[in-house]
């Protein structure tokens, strides 16, 4: 392991090193314009899978059976995926992912538009786009590294989650407005888009990689990216919070808390929405923040911050079931979420050579995604035995359990990505 809070980080053969500003670099404006559609895309179609079952079957059962089921399949395809982003051209292998997707979704829409859907074609294709999704994020993250200058490396990963989390309150409206006028047509529109999204990736002039050489060819396993982690303190620990949140605190879980609690309460569908609603706001308030907050605020407040947020939120939630509490805490808790994914990928650039960011990044989005089900399932089952005041005493003790990382040396004082250079292999 080798860390140093003097050192400079060491600059990617064939990155983005001229003199240009975030916002005047194309090749990553069009790299981040591609992901956001595909983003969009995802969000518009995923939508529209519960809506299409509970249509074709009336059982929502189902729904939270394959919404599962992608989440699982995302994260075991998250490792073999970091490896094809080491291995292959991560341009071509985006340019796959997303036609791959356009088409699924284009055949969807051709099975519904002339009634030949059934349950099974619907798992089937969406646990396939599920699969293809998986494969490209790891591709997509690493390529980063490779257009920006080092000192960037913080802005460029905020600007990225501000996709993710837009495209999840543009997404489902879109869905839902396009399932109105057919039951076919957000699988058009999404595919459409992932073909907009392809297009836009043709426009990326420089490489997504540094330049390999005939070394990097023979070591590449998936474990690397976790013996990595292992090795350095800051993403290890960062690592082991992230899974605990991620389980207690997932944006799915919690959607289903607030329903459950506020039709406990006989709260009308509209409130019900609108609580939900000011969760999401509070993700997109934390996406727009990102990169001042990673530039002013010290990186271990941040931490903090975004560790203790969520066991406090809980235990008022356990005390106070008022559906307008309940959504502005949860937007609070929120808030953090595009702030930590954001530093958290930049200390893993920075930290990780780019022959190894692939898998590094496929063992982070496996360990990430690999516990949610466990929080879905659980906080379902936890509602049903209790109520709200067991669901979220029960996510305070958890939150409260991993929120004590940042007592660790490491975390309680995190240096500045900048201050870090890379892992030596």
């Amino acid at each position: 392991m080798s860390t140093s809070q003097d050192a400079s980080v060491r600059p990617v053969p064939g990155a983005a090193n001229s003199a240009v500003s975030l916002r005047r670099n194309r090749n990553f404006q069009a790299l981040w314009s591609s992901e956001a559609l595909a983003a969009i895309a995802k969000e518009t179609a995923e939508f529209a899978y519960p809506l299409l079952i509970l249509a074709s079957t009336g059982s929502a059962l189902w729904a939270g059976l394959i919404a599962a089921a992608q989440v699982i399949v995302a994260g075991l395809v998250s490792l073999p995926a970091g490896q094809f982003a080491d291995r292959f051209d991560r341009k071509k292998l985006l340019l796959i992912c997303n036609l791959t997707r356009a088409v699924l979704l284009g055949v969807l829409y051709l099975l519904i538009a002339t009634d030949n859907v059934n349950l099974l074609l619907i798992l089937m294709i969406a646990i396939s786009s599920s699969v293809f999704l998986s494969l490209s994020q790891p591709a997509g993250i690493a390529a980063i590294k490779a257009l920006v200058r080092p000192e960037q490396v913080s802005t460029a990963m905020s600007q990225n989650s501000i996709r993710f989390f837009g495209a999840t309150l543009i997404g489902p409206p879109i869905g839902g407005w396009l399932f109105a006028v057919g039951r076919a047509f957000p699988y058009l529109g999404a595919a459409v888009t992932f073909v907009v999204s392809s297009l836009l990736l043709l426009l990326i002039k420089k490489p997504l990689q540094a330049e390999r050489t005939a070394d990097d060819d023979g070591k590449r396993h998936a474990k690397e990216g976790f013996r990595l982690i292992r090795r350095q303190p800051i993403l290890f620990w960062t690592l082991l919070w992230t899974m605990g949140s991620n389980m207690v605190f997932n944006h799915t879980g919690i959607f289903i808390a607030i329903a459950a609690t506020g039709q406990s309460e006989s709260d009308s569908s509209a409130l019900i929405g609108i609580a939900v609603a000011c969760a999401g706001v509070g993700g997109l308030t934390g996406a727009f923040i990102a990169a001042p907050v990673l530039k002013k605020v010290k990186p271990s407040y941040i931490f903090f911050y975004a560790a203790w947020i969520g066991p406090v939120a809980a235990l008022l939630l356990a005390f106070v079931p008022s559906l307008w509490v309940m959504g502005l805490l949860v937007g609070l808790v929120f808030v953090r979420g595009p702030v930590m994914s954001a530093l958290t990928l930049t200390y893993v650039s920075v930290l990780t050579p780019d022959k190894a960011q692939g898998r590094v990044l496929g063992a982070v989005f496996f360990l990430s995604l690999i516990v949610q089900p466990i929080g879905l399932f659980g906080i379902g089952a936890l509602f049903d035995a209790g109520g709200p005041a067991v669901v979220f005493g029960t996510v305070c003790t958890v939150a409260t359990l991993i929120a004590l990382v940042t007592l660790t040396p490491t975390m309680r004082s995190l240096p500045r990505p900048e201050q870090l250079k890379e892992i030596e292999l």
